[in-house]
């Protein structure tokens, strides 16, 4: 198999020589893999912002960082309005294309 391009933003620094599938001829295309943290909706405000906190230095962490570098994954971090906005902007996304593709479930 012959890799083709990056699917994220950016290149990969384990793989620095091959492009991203924008570069590669697919302008705009961007599909990076995310994780996060989500809480049941009533989670006390206090209990939310504490857990970010804690995700937050967590993330920062040297050995944490250099552990995901590894994995070739990079840590993001930021708020939970940062993620919120994320998940909705990744929802309108895919929903458009599995909407144009005509994509169906079974």
């Amino acid at each position: 198999m012959k890799p083709l391009g990056i699917s994220g933003a950016k290149r990969s620094p384990l793989v620095p020589g091959l492009p991203t599938v924008a570069e590669s001829g697919v302008p705009g295309f961007v599909s990076d893999t995310y994780f996060g943290v989500c809480v049941p909706a009533g989670t006390p405000p206090d209990i939310v912002l504490r857990l970010n906190r804690d995700i937050n230095r967590i993330l920062e962490s040297p050995d944490f960082r250099e552990k995901l570098a590894s994995l070739g994954a990079e840590p993001v971090g930021g708020s939970p309005e940062k993620f919120a906005a994320e998940i909705r902007n990744e929802t309108a996304k895919w929903s458009r294309v599995i909407k144009d593709a005509g994509a169906k479930l079974g």
